[in-house]
């Protein structure tokens, strides 16, 4: 770690001395690109944040956001915390621990809000398939996941899984968490008075993570497997378990006057966030930080990220109360200081080794003034298609085949709240509290982000607001996880910034506020920078949790809600064939379209509701298939089968006419046929045909399965 010559001079001049090689560490965290977003906020302002839903939006740990109440009984609001963490880079060096303590961080961000966790999500994009180094991670990264969630008893609902050959060198671990709390629990990370003590409670701090903050603002070296391998954190859920309980004591008996949790720059980011949002300053004995590890110097302590910690804002008269709900859990608790007035002061063994302006080292960074290149589309070059190769090679494809291997391995169910499970277009969460199905969507298509980053990114607003009205809910808010390569290229950043804006202003059309996110950059390495990648993770709202299933019940009209675009920029099918084209004309009255899928996914008459995505109408139709129901069905012609223009559905339906009447003046509506009960999808394109029964579409569809297990 060392502080750049310029970030050094500029804390110089404010200190009016040099810096200790603490406080030098400390602010080449602070102000790295992973925790002051040097090149990303001043795009940020882009993405309105504002509604009457909102209750806290950016800037703190996570978001909170008011949920309709469907019920009628409740006393106090029901709120819902969303937040979402990138862990990028460990999960190159280290997949399950990377993966795992990516799990663990957003758990706790959701803990410093007085919540309970109650949903993850997670977005995964991974090299090649056909790689063995993209299968290693892959295993690891869901493993680590997998192992994490699981124990510490909080369901992995949904997600995704994307291959794209840019992420070979720079896999992404994207993790989102959705917590639950009444409006009377809610705490922030705003210090609020002078002179309450900081209790640290949790895990004893270590050397793991060390610098982990400034390793995410680099780019990945080709040794960053093992050299950069002390950087990464190691994670026990089972503790973390434990301080979900404790926390969750601790808010019930009103102890906690703010909180932070230890995530990127350890002790040193979250007490100095915590008391610079609120004001204040601190003052801070190293000593007393409860320790793992012999010998550690006052840098260590500072910095470390080791996992499992969190930091309290706790009145004098209630540290004993912490204290003793801290040992009932087995878990270590110091008071290492208090809230104080002036600078941000920190000691060790009776000597001040940092004595700085809180809001200078935690809101200080310097923005970078970056160039850029506008991104272009390519042009149309596409290859034959023959109806039988084609309908194979992008079912079959990893990217549209099952992820039934992946979320196999997660406990979906844990808490007893998953009404819909994985697999589906979204999650629905039973919200009991208030009468309410939650449903979420998360995720990203890199295909279309790389062909056409600002159009792709207003897809991807656009696929995960349909994936939740395809379940007959309301999209209700949103967070964001902005990945991107090294900005100092102008090409990248480019598309970076294209990315930001064609996710802001489709979010903005469909009336959804995006809450709050997170950006990681620099995911470069030897073998080139990442795709723009904007993971969106999104949360819409219903009454009740009954939600129709995306699979053929066998007995109505088949019907295409939606227009499509004779384009096949992004999809599945040039990956497989070759070939290129411009992405598809997204439609204009995109919040019309979502709001009357929503209702019409909720009518009586309406037996499943599927969104095209991936693949286009081929795989939408070739996963509604089962054994026991399929459809005879037709369409004008081959590009209409495999485009990939997002905002339609496929609508099985007793009631055609009622869809017709409801999607009037706003989407056209397209009769493809019948729903059948002999479990076979079969095709009539043009003067082609073709008929495929549910045991080979599940046989194309299970590629990962066959190729992992």
């Amino acid at each position: 770690m060392s502080l750049p010559d310029a970030d050094r001079e500029l804390v110089t001049a404010e200190l009016g001395r040099d810096p200790t090689p603490t406080e030098a560490a400390l602010f080449e965290n602070l102000w790295s690109e992973h925790c002051a977003y040097r090149s990303s906020r001043p795009l940020l302002s882009a993405f309105d944040s504002e509604g009457e839903q909102v209750v806290v939006g950016p800037g703190d740990d996570a978001a909170v956001v008011r949920l309709p109440d469907n019920d009628g009984d409740s006393e106090t609001e029901t709120y819902v915390t969303m937040g979402i963490e990138s862990h990028n880079h460990p999960s190159y060096v280290d997949p399950y621990d990377g993966a795992a303590t990516g799990v663990g961080g957003i758990v706790r961000d959701t803990l410093s809000m007085g919540a309970y966790p109650i949903a993850l999500t997670d977005s995964l994009y991974f090299g090649g398939f056909d790689r063995e180094h993209t299968r290693y991670l892959l295993d690891g990264v869901v493993e680590g996941i997998a192992d994490y969630g699981n124990a510490i008893g909080v369901p992995t609902v949904g997600g995704s899984v994307e291959f794209h050959d840019d992420y070979e060198g720079n896999p992404l671990v994207n993790v989102a968490c959705v917590g639950l709390l009444d409006e009377e629990r809610l705490v922030t990370a705003e210090a609020q008075k002078s002179g309450n003590k900081l209790v640290l409670v949790g895990n004893a701090t270590g050397r793991d993570g060390l610098g982990g903050a400034s390793f995410a603002s680099e780019d990945l070296a080709e040794d960053a497997e093992t050299e950069d391998r002390p950087a990464v954190q190691v994670g026990d859920p089972y503790s973390e378990k434990l301080l979900i309980e404790a926390n969750e004591d601790l808010i019930d008996a009103d102890l906690v006057q703010s909180a932070r949790d230890l995530g990127a720059a350890g002790l040193g980011g979250a007490s100095s966030e915590l008391v610079a949002k609120g004001g204040f300053g601190a003052r801070i004995e190293l000593d007393r930080v409860h320790q793992r590890e012999p010998n550690m110097n006052p840098l260590e302590i500072v910095l470390a990220e080791s996992q499992e910690r969190m930091c309290y804002e706790v009145r004098p008269e209630d540290v004993d109360a912490v204290a003793a709900v801290a040992e009932r859990y087995d878990l270590g608790c110091s008071v290492i200081g208090e809230v104080a007035e002036g600078n941000y002061v920190c000691t060790f063994d009776g000597e001040t080794v940092v004595d700085v302006p809180p809001e200078f080292l935690a809101d200080g960074a310097p923005m970078n003034d970056l160039d850029s290149t506008e991104p272009t589309q390519p042009e149309r070059d596409r290859p034959e298609i023959d109806l039988d190769a084609a309908f194979e090679a992008v079912v079959s494809a990893p990217n549209t085949a099952s992820k039934r291997w992946v979320y196999r391995q997660y406990d979906h169910e844990v808490g007893a709240r998953t009404a819909l499970l994985p697999g589906d277009d979204a999650a629905v969460m039973a919200i009991r509290e208030a009468g309410t199905g939650l449903a979420m969507s998360a995720g990203a298509v890199p295909a279309w982000t790389d062909c056409a980053p600002y159009d792709g990114a207003r897809a991807v607003a656009l696929e995960n607001a349909t994936n939740l009205a395809a379940k007959g809910a309301t999209p209700l808010a949103a967070v964001d996880c902005l990945n991107g390569g090294n900005p100092e290229k102008p090409d990248v950043y480019g598309g970076f910034k294209a990315i930001v804006d064609g996710l802001a202003d489709m979010c903005s059309d469909l009336s959804v506020p995006v809450v709050g996110g997170n950006v990681s950059l620099y995911n470069d390495s030897v073998a080139g920078p990442i795709p723009p990648t904007p993971t969106l993770a999104m949360v819409g709202a219903k009454a009740g949790y009954d939600a129709p299933e995306a699979a053929f019940a066998g007995e109505g009209t088949v019907l295409l809600v939606g227009e499509g675009s004779d384009a096949l920029g992004g999809s599945e099918l040039l990956a497989q064939l070759g070939g290129s084209d411009r992405f598809p004309t997204l439609p204009e009255n995109a919040s019309g379209v979502v709001a009357t899928l929503a209702d019409v996914a909720d009518a009586e008459s309406t037996l499943a509701v599927h969104d095209v995505s991936n693949g286009g109408l081929a795989v939408a139709l070739a996963e509604m298939v089962t054994r026991e129901a399929g459809a005879d069905v037709a369409v004008d012609d081959l590009p209409s089968l495999f485009e990939e223009t997002p905002g339609r559905a496929v609508v099985e339906t007793t009631d055609p006419e009622a869809v017709e009447a409801a999607f009037d003046g706003i989407a056209p509506v397209t009769e493809l046929g019948e729903a059948t009960e002999d479990g076979t999808l079969s095709l009539a394109v043009g003067g082609e045909k073709l008929a495929v029964d549910a045991e080979t579409i599940a046989s194309l569809r299970d590629v990962l399965a066959a190729e992992l297990d």
